[in-house]
């Protein structure tokens, strides 16, 4: 199985009008980690800046905005999948995988590479993710009620995790903490 981990981070929570500065992850094979990524990049050119949104992520304006440009970091994603996967194989695609992806990031990451004149998105991926937030509902549902939220960080830590608070809300750190609540809510 070949599972694309992945975190975004954004300017904002409308994929339909911000932009991703952030795309960190791992590729995953019969469970082998294969390559980890960690890109920066400059959003769409025409994708609104929220300020809220980059404080939470602890950059700045003028921060995401020297990146590398987004064709370019693009083309290193595409580049990177193709080592994987043969495009023109339907049968050979990537499980996309994040923690709350599925309504999230998933859209993010299509726009995205729509944005960059690539309407082939599902060439690479399935239509259907694996949406670490959702497989860990059904492991946490008989003590759901005690759990203050199901934001990542609470549920890394009622898996038994350490969470480093200061690092939060990096996609690097958040895909490390997602694929490590995954490895506990896919071994039961």
């Amino acid at each position: 199985m070949k599972i694309f981990f992945y975190d975004l981070e954004t300017t904002g929570t409308l994929f339909w009008k911000h932009g991703i500065h952030q795309i960190s992850g791992a590729i995953v094979i019969d469970g082998e980690v294969k390559e980890r990524f960690d890109l920066r990049v400059a959003p769409n050119p025409k994708a609104i800046v929220e300020d809220a949104a980059l404080q939470v992520a602890g950059v700045t304006c003028e921060q995401i905005m020297a990146y590398p440009p987004m064709g370019d970091v693009y083309n290193k994603v595409v580049e990177m999948l193709g080592k994987y996967v043969d495009k023109y194989d339907r049968t050979d695609k990537f499980f996309l995988c994040g923690y709350n992806n599925a309504s999230f990031d998933d859209n993010f990451f299509r726009a995205w590479f729509r944005q960059n004149g690539d309407e082939y998105f599902g060439s690479w991926f399935w239509g259907n993710s694996l949406d670490v937030m959702v497989l860990a509902s059904q492991y946490f549902a008989e003590e759901r009620h005690t759990m203050k939220d199901f934001k990542l960080s609470t549920v890394a830590r009622q898996c038994g995790i350490e969470v480093c608070e200061e690092s939060l809300h990096d996609a690097l750190y958040d895909i490390r903490l997602t694929m490590e609540v995954y490895k506990k809510v896919v071994s039961r």
